[in-house]
């Protein structure tokens, strides 16, 4: 009889027939087997007198079995659970992962996305949902299914270091931030086969240089916050419909080239241009949707395999009850005094004035709109615009030369178009707003 060591596995014509005897402990003079039969699968734990054990009759013992390691045994066999735990359990990624998701969440997850043999979705719920949630449970769900090891993430600049904080900190999964400084510290390689978890901005990913080594990266999933960004507008000319695509949207065509699977994840899907929103949704499926018509008649017989939306007011906990309280939204009406009236009236001459001379420069333009809004908000604050904005013109007077640098300095506000702006996050809003207000449409001082 050979000896029988913790994490040994043998074969054994004892009790009922054939069976693997997978651990042996001694106890009170007994031994306590734990043994799975191989006929019927049934799992024992017979205890055995000493002489029992002369009566085990060892019928094969691998290799690897007997010269192993109990402790690196041990660990093989949990890698094995662990590789088909999402085989038993089918929410696998909730239990190993420190979020509490709420029922909406898991519909979209476990319902709809996961659903997909090639996953080509967008989640588009209200603002507040947890669609970063939702998104980490994918991610979750998929690493442990093995269909994705190399997993890129694309946001708005202000939310990179959020999303690699939640990874790590909500789903133990590390990525890296890629900007240009990661780039160059791997000149002459491709950054993006160095880091197979990576997060990026999509205004560092719409770069022309930045694009190229996209193209010669794959992926396995892509993951898009604020998708909406990536944008394309159709507009008709005398001879055809012409298809306007920003960077972004050009961006957003290489990496769905370029991944086996691609989620989209916004609050603000739609802008009321039905063309736009089924240019937008040819970044998942390219021609799902032939035209707009096909779109509408999806949408409205909610047969729509490519995204989900929820408002804020069809979410619910799992008692039932309303995640969020009811919005009431009302107009109040109140009546300007003359100061105030007067004031309204000589801003909106301002605006009107400059809006004229700048409507062929669109953020020109829009620096006279931000103005009257400010009017609307109040008083305070189009006295505060109006200040900083006097403050820039008297520095452009002073110094001359920086009228010049607007353009270097404001590259990336004035890139941004209006639709785009309005939909940054307030704080963001503001911080663009407030660059917007300081330029000119003066080339010199006379002007």
């Amino acid at each position: 009889m050979h000896d029988l060591s913790e994490g040994q596995v043998i074969q054994a014509g004892f009790l009922d027939g054939p069976a693997e005897i997978k651990n042996i402990e001694e106890r009170s003079g007994y031994y306590q087997l734990e043994v799975v039969l191989q006929e019927d699968d049934e799992y024992r734990t017979p205890r055995l007198r000493p002489h029992q054990l002369g009566e085990i009759e060892l019928v094969d013992q691998s290799p690897e079995v007997r010269t192993g390691n109990p402790e690196e045994f041990f660990l093989g066999v949990e890698a094995h659970r662990i590789r088909l735990a999402h085989q038993f359990d089918p929410m696998l990624a909730v239990s190993v992962s420190q979020v509490d998701p709420l029922p909406h969440q898991m519909e979209a997850v476990y319902n709809h996305a996961l659903q997909m043999p090639r996953l080509r979705f967008m989640i588009a719920d209200d603002a507040g949902a947890g669609k970063t949630i939702m998104a980490g449970l994918i991610l979750k769900e998929m690493q442990q299914r093995g269909l994705v090891e190399r997993v890129l993430v694309v946001s708005p600049g202000h939310l990179k270091y959020q999303w690699k904080r939640e990874m790590k900190e909500r789903f133990h999964t590390n990525f890296t931030l890629v900007n240009r400084d990661v780039v160059r510290s791997h000149w002459g390689e491709n950054v993006w086969e160095e880091h197979p978890k990576a997060i990026a901005s999509i205004d560092f990913l719409k770069q022309d240089d930045i694009m190229k080594t996209l193209q010669g990266s794959r992926w396995d999933l892509v993951i898009a916050d604020e998708a909406h960004k990536m944008s394309a507008y159709a507009y008709e000319t005398e001879e055809r419909t012409k298809i306007d695509k920003t960077q972004r949207y050009q961006a957003g065509e290489v990496l769905s080239e370029q991944t086996e699977h691609m989620l989209f994840l916004t609050a603000t899907p739609h802008k009321g241009d039905e063309e736009n929103f089924r240019l937008f949704l040819n970044l998942l499926r390219e021609d799902f949707f032939a035209g707009q018509e096909q779109l509408k008649e999806a949408v409205e017989a909610d047969e729509n395999p490519l995204f989900i939306r929820r408002l804020k007011e069809d979410m619910r906990t799992f008692n039932g009850d309303p995640i969020f309280p009811p919005r009431n939204v009302h107009t109040a009406q109140f009546q300007l005094t003359k100061a105030e009236m007067d004031l309204y009236n000589e801003v909106t001459r301002y605006t009107r004035n400059f809006y004229d001379q700048a409507k062929e420069e669109q953020h020109f333009a829009f620096t006279m709109v931000i103005l009257q809004r400010r009017l609307t908000s109040s008083v305070h604050a189009i006295l505060s615009s109006l200040e900083n904005r006097m403050e820039k013109l008297e520095e452009y007077q002073t110094y001359p030369q920086k009228i010049r640098e607007q353009e270097e300095k404001y590259r990336e506000v004035l890139e941004l178009t209006e639709k785009e702006i309005e939909d940054l996050s307030e704080e963001r809003r503001e911080e663009v707003e407030q660059k917007l207000e300081e330029l000119t449409i003066a080339g010199n001082n006379e002007e």
